[in-house]
């Protein structure tokens, strides 16, 4: 099944709706924090406007390899992973007219977004209390590295620097000694939906006030704001956590076991799953070394042992088969192609096709949202390639020449 088929198949027709639509964003970050807040509102039905620097564009239009296209029009596929469902005006703000249309922009939206390092709008002119005297019902998310205040608030935030400062790296990786950097951007990806997440609940409370407000997030935050029981087993134990690398801290067995030729993920997170898992692979679980969970977090090493072990008869699938006839939670480590070609990927609408003005067809990861209204599925189907440079441009100035209609989100 490719994407076009399972979307059409487990989605609604229909145009751009969704929760947002109505909404006007006005986009003005760029890298991937900002801009992945922004294709998330994008996705919810919300119209976003996306401002670039005139010539170069977002930074990540310049970000590869890989790029693609022809040589001519080379397309970086980093831009394209954050900037789905916008439409793209190049505007100088130092310039008269720049400003001029960023201010009719701000006249009309309920949702600007901003990465800027602190002070650089209110240089150009637009200053919180600037932007809210013009449309006192925007809400204005603004996303720095290290936090909008406090003695580190002047410094550049780049996702592996915080990565880093924030601890993740220090507790991922093989052992302590070699820290790991995680695959993708994760701060600016979660403060990214930790923004959007606080633009829509800033929306929410408008509805009552009638006013906008301002909603400040950093990659510093949304780190710590994921550290879970690290964070407690920190605060709370007086613990450090150090890197371990592919087993569970808090829960054994849990993590990636070999077995003949290959590799297995398991999951045993409970008494009762222990006692169904030892009898499965002729284990003995009335040995005191495992007779609890925090016994056999204790007794890792040699826990890890006895499973690869009894695992070394079996090749990968037949293992993952005889686990889950056992019912125990299993899986696979699947390369990125391997995950695009699931079957259970394409069914749950995770990928889509959209239409580029230069590329032609291309496939992008999907949304992770679905909505139901009662038994009928009412998520958004509708989506619209990452835009060129300037490349609605001309549309919205016109759009924007027109008299507004009242209130912001017209």
């Amino acid at each position: 099944m490719n994407a076009e088929t399972s979307e059409a198949t487990i989605h609604g027709s229909g145009g751009r709706g969704g929760p947002l639509a109505g909404r006007l964003v006005v986009d003005l970050s760029r890298a991937l924090a900002g801009p992945h807040a922004g294709m998330m509102l994008g996705d919810l039905g919300a119209r976003v406007i996306k401002v670039e620097t005139p010539g170069t564009g977002d930074d990540t239009r310049g970000w590869g390899p890989p790029f693609v296209g022809p040589e001519d029009d080379r397309q970086s596929t980093y831009f394209l992973s954050c900037n789905r469902n916008k439409e793209s005006i190049a505007l100088d703000l130092k310039s008269d007219d720049g400003r001029s249309v960023l201010t009719e922009l701000l006249r009309r939206a309920d949702v600007v977004i901003e990465n800027f390092r602190t002070g650089v709008l209110d240089r150009l002119g637009f200053s919180t209390d600037a932007m809210l005297e013009l449309n006192p019902g925007l809400v204005i998310l603004s996303i720095t590295g290290f936090g909008h205040d406090g003695p580190e608030a002047k410094r550049s935030g780049y996702d592996q620097i915080v990565q880093g400062e924030a601890g993740l790296m220090s507790i991922t990786g093989p052992d302590p000694d070699n820290p790991q950097r995680v695959g993708v951007p994760i701060a600016d990806l979660l403060s990214g939906m930790y923004g959007a997440y606080g633009a829509v609940a800033a929306l929410l409370e408008r509805e009552q006030t009638g006013r906008g407000q301002v909603v400040r997030t950093s990659l510093l935050a949304a780190i710590i704001g994921v550290h879970a029981f690290q964070g407690t087993r920190t605060t709370v134990a007086g613990e450090v956590p150090q890197a371990q690398g592919n087993h569970h801290p808090s829960i054994a067995p849990y993590g990636l076991f070999s077995c003949r030729g290959g590799k297995v993920q398991i999951s045993v997170g409970s008494e009762k799953l222990w006692a169904t898992f030892t009898a499965a692979f002729g284990i003995d679980a009335a040995r005191p070394e495992f007779a609890t969970n925090a016994d056999r977090v204790r007794n890792r090493d040699l826990l890890i042992g006895v499973i690869e072990d009894a695992f070394s008869a079996y090749e990968a699938e037949p293992l993952l088969t005889r686990l889950n006839e056992a019912g125990i939670p299993a899986g696979k480590v699947r390369t990125l192609d391997e995950v695009y070609a699931w079957e259970q990927v394409h069914s749950q609408g995770l990928l889509m096709t959209v239409q580029h003005p230069v590329l032609g067809d291309i496939a992008l990861p999907g949304p992770p949202l679905r909505f139901f209204d009662g038994t009928s599925e009412t998520t958004t189907t509708s989506h619209t390639a990452p835009p060129l440079l300037d490349g609605d441009g001309a549309a919205i100035r016109a759009w924007l020449a027109q008299p507004a209609p009242g209130g912001a989100g017209a």
